[in-house]
Parts: structure tokens; sequence; C-alpha cells
């Protein structure tokens, strides 16, 4: 038998969130100038930075430019080195993990899994590397999840709705407008207003401003908010490119030039040594070596790859939420198991010819909020399974630990250090 609160609201733990999150930042900035020098996609990004600040022409044109755009703030305002521009993913990456907090405390009003989801996606490895390394991912994970927090505070704050619905518009525009990963979960939370608008007023759909989810606002505003604004939004973070001193983009051409971009990204077909694809990054089977050489005095390496303990516990987590959600009505966990799906559904269908395990950024995020839900689940339990949620943070914070050289380009032993990771074959 479940105990009886198992339900009933707890108190907001945002203070212990925001002490993770400080820990979070301590370690980032920790070694955040090491590698003094460029590595991995760093070489793609930090040079548009550059030539953006500069205003001199396109560069990089196959990816939109908010990401651009705020590693170039970065730069202006830190310095061209490695520390500034690494300063902006680690200022965002930080705030993002507090946002999830946020979104997961408001989803759910459940204390201990909001803390679970916070440690968790602290110490799940991707968050962490992205969030030193100056791509793009980290800004659209982030401003992806600002957006959802938004989102579960207008269903959870219907007073609050229509300013927190604008703002998770504007949000869900500069997701996209950092990379078009996020395209497909920004749609889920229209859809899912769509769905339950039809299901409950019928002809009425459109206008009908009563009942769920958001009482007073009608599916039209909602469109407004969740569909033209983000759009907007995306169109209006072009408009540097217009002023480029060599080739600026015609406004009056933008379609065409989306179209442009993705030629350029199809265009891309030469295989690379640690390309993989969704089935990998869902099993955790194919890293990356971001860096593996030595470098300023010593033997280093970064590598991307996820916790072993929340990514496969994770799944075991997802399938929970589902029958959670359907079986047992908790919304909370069956939102994140369809933004989870949604997420990864995109890359599987999808024709990119080289894909990476990075683009399991934004689906690994909404998979350790599955699974803090289910560990708190388990945690509230006076029997025997309890064991296994505390067991199973142990892990992950063990293993974190044990990781953390090879995540945060330590001072390794030697050129065959590597090994000591190395579970598998195929994460060599």
């Amino acid at each position: 038998m479940q105990p009886a609160n198992l339900y009933t609201p707890d108190r907001d733990p945002w203070r212990w969130c925001a002490a993770i999150c400080a820990a979070f930042i301590a370690l980032l900035w920790w070694r955040l100038h090491i590698p003094s020098k460029i590595y991995f996609d760093e070489v793609h990004y930090v040079k548009a930075a550059r030539i953006l600040l500069t205003m001199e022409r396109p560069q990089n044109p196959e990816h939109p430019m908010v990401s651009k755009e705020i590693l170039a703030a970065g730069m202006w305002l830190f310095g061209d080195t490695p520390q500034g521009w690494r300063t902006m993913p680690a200022l965002f990456g930080t705030f993002g993990l507090f946002a999830f907090s946020r979104m997961v405390w408001q989803a759910s009003q459940r204390r201990l899994a909001t803390i679970l989801a916070t440690i968790l996606l602290a110490t799940d490895f991707a968050w962490f590397v992205q969030s030193r390394i100056a791509m793009l991912d980290i800004f659209m994970a982030v401003f992806s999840v600002i957006a959802m927090w938004q989102i579960a505070a207008a269903v959870r704050l219907p007073g609050q709705a229509r300013w927190r619905l604008a703002l998770a518009g504007l949000c869900f525009g500069l997701a996209i407008g950092a990379k078009w990963s996020a395209v497909v979960p920004a749609m889920v939370p229209g859809l899912a207003f769509l769905a339950i608008r039809l299901s409950q007023q019928r002809g009425r759909f459109l206008i009908a401003t009563e009942g769920a989810p958001i009482p007073g606002i009608s599916l039209l505003e909602a469109g407004l908010w969740l569909g033209v604004l983000p759009v907007l939004t995306y169109f209006l973070t072009f408009l540097p490119t217009f002023f480029y001193a060599q080739n600026p983009v015609n406004w009056h051409h933008m379609i065409d030039y989306q179209q442009y971009m993705i030629r350029l990204q199809d265009s891309v077909v030469k295989k690379h040594t640690y390309m993989s694809v969704w089935w990998q990054w869902v099993l955790d089977e194919r890293p990356i070596w971001y860096l593996y050489e030595v470098v300023d005095g010593a033997q280093r390496g970064v590598l991307l790859i996820g916790n072993p303990a929340s990514m496969w516990t994770g799944l075991v987590a997802l399938l929970w939420c589902l029958w959670a959600g359907i079986k047992r009505g908790r919304k909370d966990a069956l939102a994140f198991a369809v933004l989870y799906l949604a997420a990864i559904g995109m890359w599987i269908s999808n024709g990119k010819p080289v894909q990476f395990y990075y683009h399991y950024l934004l689906p690994g995020t909404f998979l350790m909020a599955c699974l803090a839900l289910a560990l708190d689940e388990l945690w509230r339990r006076q029997d025997r399974w309890r064991w296994l949620a505390q067991g199973t943070l142990a892990t992950v914070l063990a293993l974190f630990a044990f990781f953390f050289p090879i995540i945060s380009a330590a001072e390794l032993a030697g050129k065959q250090s590597f090994n000591t990771w190395m579970w598998l074959s195929s994460w060599r």
C-alpha cells in the first residue's frame, strides 16, 4: 500500500537546487580554460563567432544564428581566449540546470523528485561536457528547458499563464534559432493543447477558454504564443545577417535561405570515426572523444558519454513513466516520457546522413526527468524497494566521480590511461 501522502504537494526545494547549481558551475570553472586551444567542433563555432563580431561575411551558414551570436557576445565581453569562448556555455549550462529543476518542480510539485532531477542532470556527463565547450547544443537545450518550465508553470498557475506562454514562445524560437534539434519537442505543448481542447470542446475548440489545460486561454491564443511567436522570433534572430559586408542575406528570400541551410547540412556525407545513430545513443554505446592528446603539459582527454548508471536505468524509468501516465494518470510522468520520445523520434526519422552522440543531449535531459520521478516513487515506499532508489543515486554519483578526469580534461598518467574507463570496445 502506498503512503497516504504520496501525492500531496511538498515544499519548493529551490534553495537545494540553487546549491547544486553553484557546485556545478564551480566544477565547470575548474580547468574551463583547458585545453588552452580550440578542440573538436570549437574549430567551426569559435571561428564563426569571430567573423560575426567583424560582420565581414557569412560563416558556418548551415546552422542558425542564436548560438553563434551568444558565443560572439561572450568573446566580446570576456575576450577571445579559451575562457572567453567557454564562459557563455558555462553560464547558460548552469542556468539551464536551474531551469530544469524549476520545470520538474512545476510539473510534479515533488520536492525529492526535483532535487534528484537536478543532481541527475548535473551528473549525466553530457550536460557537463557540453557546458564547457563552445558548441551550439547547450544553448538549444537551455532555451528548450526554460520554455518547458514556463509551460508547466502556466498549467500550474493559470493566473500567470499569458506572460508565461509568451515567454515560452520566445524561448522556443530562440531554441530553434540555436539549433534545429529543438523543433519537434517545441511542437509537443501546442499539439497537446490542441488534443485536449478537441476532446473537451469539440465544435468550440478554437475559441473556448474554459477547462484544461489552461483555463482562460483559448486555443487561438495558445497558437499565437506557441506557434506564431516562435516563428517570428526565429526569423528575427537572422537580423545581423542582413548587414554582412560581403554576401548579406536578403530578407525577402528568408525561406529560400532556410532551404539553402538544409542543403548544406545534407551535403555533409563524409563518414566520421565517431558518427553514430539513435539506438547507439539510447544504449550509451557510441560516445565521442572530443580530446585525447598531450596538451597544456599533460595527457588529457574529454569524452562525451552518458553516465551509464543514469542512462541505462533511465530507460527502465521511461517505461515506468509511460505506464504511470497511462494507467495511473500521472501527467508529469507522461509529459516527460512524451517529450523524450518526441526528441529522440526526430532523430529516428531524420534523414541527416551523419549524426553524433551530442544530438542526444535534449532527449537525455528529458530522460533524467523520467528517472527522477521513478526514483522518487521508489524512495517514498516504506518497503524493501526503497534501497533501489538510494543505490541508484549512489552509483550515479560514484560514476560521475570516477569518470570526472576524462570529462573535465584533467591531467592523466599517460597515453594508455584511457583504458581505465573503456568498459565497452565501442567506447574506444
